[in-house]
């Protein structure tokens, strides 16, 4: 329970009582999921009680942004600076680690964001969509986690010397109860596919870009993941 506790003080703004060692968080970071089901779930209550559609996207969007602090959304928009950024990898690394937010910042949080809540709001069920992109988005973090090698010190850094190369293996395990929610089967194996693919994807632009991953990486990819997630969910 100590990880469990250590993994939502770390991932959201609960009040969870005496702080956690993050240690106990970090030498199991594959129950990133976990935090996912939380964050997800809590944003879904509320929903439920909305009869407005779009009211009810909006409350979700606003809801998981909440709980968690922004914390990877201001990973995202640091992100966007440093992918936008002109000139050789260390101004791409400057812009991504500074902590100005520029117009490659703004432009990702929009896009993100509008991207997010058109796919909740097309979403038949917009209690299990923002569900399983939460979980979704965890398991991203958990890949970076493993296999993003660090450019420099820092949480990312002190995460990743705890994992394991099969971490991931683990947390996809924790994202298969998905399976159990009101969703056809084909919208949750697609999204499984794209919470591979994204973090996959970011894993290798931030090495040929920046020479690695940090924690702005990983938590863009949680933002991304999610709202890429559910527009799978939607599409299929």
């Amino acid at each position: 329970m100590s990880a469990v506790l250590s993994l939502l003080q770390f991932t959201t703004i609960l009040p969870l009582g005496k702080p956690q060692d993050v240690k106990e968080f970090a030498r199991h970071s594959w129950l990133y999921p976990l935090a996912g089901y939380v964050i997800g779930c809590l944003a879904a209550v509320p929903v439920l009680v909305i009869a407005d559609h779009t009211i009810a996207a909006a409350a979700a969007v606003t809801l998981v942004l909440l709980i968690s602090g922004a914390h990877h959304f201001d990973g995202l928009l640091d992100l966007g600076d440093g992918l936008m950024a002109h000139g050789d990898r260390e101004k791409r690394v400057r812009a991504l680690t500074d902590r100005q937010v520029g117009a490659g910042g703004v432009a990702a949080g929009i896009v993100t964001t509008l991207l997010l809540f058109s796919g909740l709001q097309a979403s038949a069920s917009i209690a299990a969509a923002i569900i399983a992109g939460e979980v979704c988005a965890k398991f991203s973090m958990a890949f970076l986690t493993t296999y993003g090698e660090p450019f420099r010190e820092g949480i990312h850094s002190f995460l990743h010397q705890y994992a394991r190369r099969y971490f991931p293996a683990l947390a996809g395990l924790l994202c298969l109860p998905l399976f159990l929610l009101p969703l056809a089967p084909v919208k949750i194996a697609g999204a499984l596919v794209v919470m591979v693919l994204c973090p996959t994807v970011l894993l290798f632009l931030a090495r040929r870009l920046f020479g690695g991953v940090n924690g702005d990486v990983a938590g863009a990819s949680n933002e991304l993941t999610r709202a890429l997630c559910i527009i799978v969910i939607v599409l299929l």
